[in-house]
């Protein structure tokens, strides 16, 4: 189990630097960001087939296929705009649609697809919604379209929304800025999960919610909030300067260090930190949330040793918002 673990992290983590390098230093101006889509697809689409798999698990009805589709365009749509650049000259500077706005029409699309599928499907023979002249079927059926369509819908914009947004994290401000922005919202987040772990199971007494997840305790939650802090104060000290270089020029013409610049790295770290560990943790509780609605043990098994992807991005999912709007308000300096 150990060995399987260790062997599937490495994996990851070797695909996720290598695709992180290329990103860095091979990215076309304007496009950044592309390097990273594999990655991001299959964790979004890794995610939804999880979720997905509870749900069927638990003897309720959903199409897998329109459920990855529907995740799939969420996922992908804010790159609709950068590629404007390859069939235009430039992207308007008065358009207002932007990549949130094309997160908004790809959230429509997928619930209209959606819609759409049982509209088209809806009483052929063979679907579970097909008319019957059975009273008691008929009854049996009722609600059962809605919940499919409420289910794949609820995937699809709890998982895409999220995922497309860590693309948006990564496009923020020019060249690297958004790469540091990324990697620090990853790292401090998932520093949370080990603090948690480590200092609940050295220490750990008192239960944080034992109604979803037995195991954790208050004690490893402040381990986890203050593991996350100091990671913070790590990557707004140090990290930034490596990707960015230690003087930003592009902001004052003069050699300004990242932490005159803007807000001072402790500061930023003591609102990063503890924000991205606490919202972390609601990611965590809420994948625990479904499996016990679910009666499952595990999100799944496509990463041996790790369980399903859902157990990596758990609480990505949660943190990506909070971290979007920590960076946006200068927690790391002006975005340049």
């Amino acid at each position: 189990m150990l060995a399987d673990r260790l062997k599937t992290s490495i994996a990851l983590i070797a695909v996720i630097c290598l695709l992180l390098y290329l990103d860095v230093t091979r990215s076309r101006a304007g496009l950044e960001g592309l390097w990273l889509v594999p990655i991001l697809l299959f964790f979004a689409i890794g995610t939804a087939w999880d979720l997905a798999g509870l749900v069927m698990a638990s003897g309720r009805y959903l199409s897998r296929s329109t459920v990855l589709i529907s995740t799939t365009i969420v996922t992908l749509s804010p790159i609709v705009p950068l590629m404007w650049p390859l069939f235009h000259s430039s992207y308007p500077a008065n358009a207002t649609f932007g990549m949130f706005g094309a997160m908004v029409v790809g959230a429509v699309v997928a619930v209209m697809l959606t819609v759409g599928r049982e509209m088209f499907l809806y009483g052929k023979p063979g679907t579970r919604s097909e008319v019957t002249s059975s009273e008691a079927a008929l009854k049996a059926d009722v609600g059962v379209v809605t919940g499919r369509m409420a289910s794949t819908v609820f995937i699809a914009i709890y998982v895409g929304l999220p995922m497309a947004m860590l693309f948006s994290l990564r496009s923020l401000g020019s060249g690297n800025w958004g790469v540091a922005a990324l990697l620090t919202m990853v790292l401090v987040t998932k520093s949370a999960d080990a603090g948690a772990y480590f200092v609940g199971r050295a220490i750990g007494k008192h239960k944080l919610i034992s109604r979803l997840s037995p195991g954790k305790t208050v004690e490893g939650a402040i381990g986890g909030i203050v593991s996350s802090t100091i990671v913070a104060f790590v990557c707004l000290k140090w990290l930034f300067p490596i990707f960015l270089g230690v003087e930003m020029e592009a902001v004052s013409g003069s050699n300004v260090n990242l932490a005159a610049a803007g807000m001072p790295p402790v500061l930023g770290a003591l609102i990063l930190g503890p924000i991205l560990a606490v919202s972390g943790m609601v990611g965590d509780l809420a994948e625990s949330l479904v499996k016990r609605d679910n009666a499952a043990k595990d999100s799944g098994n496509l990463l041996p040793g790790l369980g399903g992807v859902w157990d990596v991005t758990d609480s990505l999912i949660s943190a990506i918002m909070p971290a979007f709007l920590c960076f946006s308000a200068g927690v790391a300096g002006p975005i340049v």
